[in-house]
């Protein structure tokens, strides 16, 4: 038996990157920790492996830990979840026990792969990389027909057309081979030169058969936080550029187009999935392209309508157009389900009320309750999962999906430098507490802006109304400077002379 496993990510962020994974598969394994029991995102995973068709598998994994506990993990994927789990497999990765009766499990349980080896070529790109030396490599998984070396293929979305040069398998490391048959995985080569020729979720179909249809490949996935990002030197933004197409390649959730900023210069505003997408985006520009960046404040996208009756989403707080010309600003509100031992739920509901969450549903199982709670997206992405897990001691898991867009009183607050407003420092929030929040950024600017010769007013603003403002003093000059010796009174009389002002 040849099996393919693809091992997915957890984090509510890659949620995508999960379900694109299982429209390549037959089958689901359900991973759940013996002794942490089931999570957030495991559920909400689950739930689209069921959604995508696929026979769900549950395993519970660490059974070697001392306070694993399989029975009350059985109870947690019947009662939170709703699958049967009596027959759940138990393994310990660590050790390898139950690994060899899990894959026999998966051999019995996972149905064998659809197609037909004598149908029209139909491949799925899976995911895409780029290689200096051989372009664009895919990786396929090939539902019709048979892809060989040296064949003339297409890709369906762009209708060019290649030469295979390599076909082959990851057994982990790439073997070659003559050919991939209907339900096979694996990588393909065929001197694909642009960055964007194999787009994620298109198909490869045969260029000497006509009117092969496309398979349903995956939905556009939309961004939801969106930054600018800057290069330090402005010569690195023809790279900086490059490095994003190659990125987006195999990412087809990051968007990105050219910004200009006044302060910041030559950049690009950039969509993200979430704050740890971002993170883990910039990451990479810097380590593996080499540069060095500046990223402005997250911000989420606003429906705005103007009093024209026109709606249009606003992503930069810059473009957000003058109060006089709108008639509202709409939030995105999520979902958010977060799954916690009952002692820390009395935190958990004071933390999501804090951020101005409506409380929509408590279901307990066992030690673990799980809530759900309508929360204002702009609220989640800056800090609320590093607090979420802080007053749980780590305990709490969290998983969103987005709700509606709702009219709320926001605000466009601008941070002003001696008069000048910058763009890259703007920002929308909610009208409670936007004082609070200038007062803090001015504050904070205070202490980094470096004194000059002339006093800095920093100030916060909404339209032309100022509600913080502080002021970095300017140096004084050593008027002494060029007394040498004589009466201490000649001194005094420039000291004083200088308090007046002259």
């Amino acid at each position: 038996y040849q099996i393919n496993l693809i091992d997915t990510p957890g984090h509510v962020d890659f949620s995508y990157e999960v379900s694109r994974s299982l429209a390549a598969c037959d089958g689901a394994l359900l991973v759940v920790d013996a002794a942490q029991g089931v999570e957030a995102q495991s559920v909400a995973n689950c739930y689209t492996a069921i959604e995508q068709g696929l026979e769900v598998l549950p395993v519970i994994n660490k059974i070697d830990l001392p306070t694993a506990d399989p029975e009350r993990v059985i109870g947690q994927i019947e009662d939170i979840i709703g699958i049967a789990a009596k027959d759940a497999v138990l393994i310990s990765a660590k050790t390898g026990l139950g690994v060899d009766e899990l894959l026999e499990r998966i051999v019995e349980r996972i149905p064998p792969p659809r197609g037909s080896v004598d149908a029209p070529l139909q491949a799925l790109i899976i995911d895409s990389w780029f290689d200096s030396y051989a372009g664009v490599v895919s990786l396929v998984r090939v539902m019709n027909g048979v892809i060989r070396k040296d064949a003339r293929i297409v890709v369906h979305s762009t209708q060019r057309k290649y030469t295979v040069e390599k076909v082959g398998v990851f057994t982990p490391r790439s073997a070659e081979r003559q050919e991939l048959k209907a339900g096979e995985v694996g990588f393909l080569i065929a001197a694909m030169r642009e960055i964007n020729a194999a787009p994620v979720g298109d198909t490869i179909v045969d260029a000497g058969v006509p009117n092969v249809a496309a398979l349903p490949g995956f939905k556009k996935i939309q961004p939801r936080v969106f930054a600018g990002l800057f290069p330090l030197v402005s010569e690195d933004y023809e790279k900086f550029r490059e490095a994003l197409q190659k990125l987006a390649l195999n990412d087809s959730s990051l968007t990105f187009e050219p910004e200009v900023s006044a302060s910041l210069g030559f950049g690009m505003r950039c969509g993200f999935l979430g704050l740890l997408h971002m993170e883990i985006i910039q990451e990479r520009l810097e380590r593996e392209h080499d540069l060095s960046l500046i990223s402005t404040a997250p911000t989420v996208v606003y429906e705005v309508e103007s009093t024209t009756g026109e709606v249009i989403k606003v992503e930069n707080p810059a473009d957000l157009p003058e109060p006089s010309r709108t008639r509202e600003i709409r939030e995105p509100i999520i979902l958010a389900s977060i799954l916690v031992p009952q002692e820390y739920l009395g935190a958990i509901i004071q933390l999501c009320i804090e951020k101005r969450g409506k409380q929509k549903r408590m279901q307990y199982s066992g030690r673990q309750v799980q809530i759900e709670f309508e929360l204002p997206l702009a609220e989640v992405v800056l800090d609320f999962f590093d607090r979420l897990k802080s007053v749980s001691r780590g305990y709490a898991s969290f998983d969103y999906q987005f709700l509606r867009f709702e009219a709320a009183p926001l605000v466009k607050l601008d941070i002003l430098i001696n008069g000048e407003k910058v763009d890259a420092m703007a920002f929308i929030a909610h009208r409670d507490g936007i004082e609070r929040k200038g007062r803090k950024i001015v504050e904070t600017l205070k202490e980094v802006i470096p004194r000059q010769q002339f006093e800095v007013a920093v100030q916060a603003a909404i339209g032309s109304q100022i509600i913080a403002r502080s002021t970095v003093k300017a140096f004084r000059k050593d008027v002494t400077a060029k007394l040498y010796g004589g009466d201490v009174t000649r001194k005094r009389k420039l000291l004083e002379k200088q308090k007046a002002g002259k």
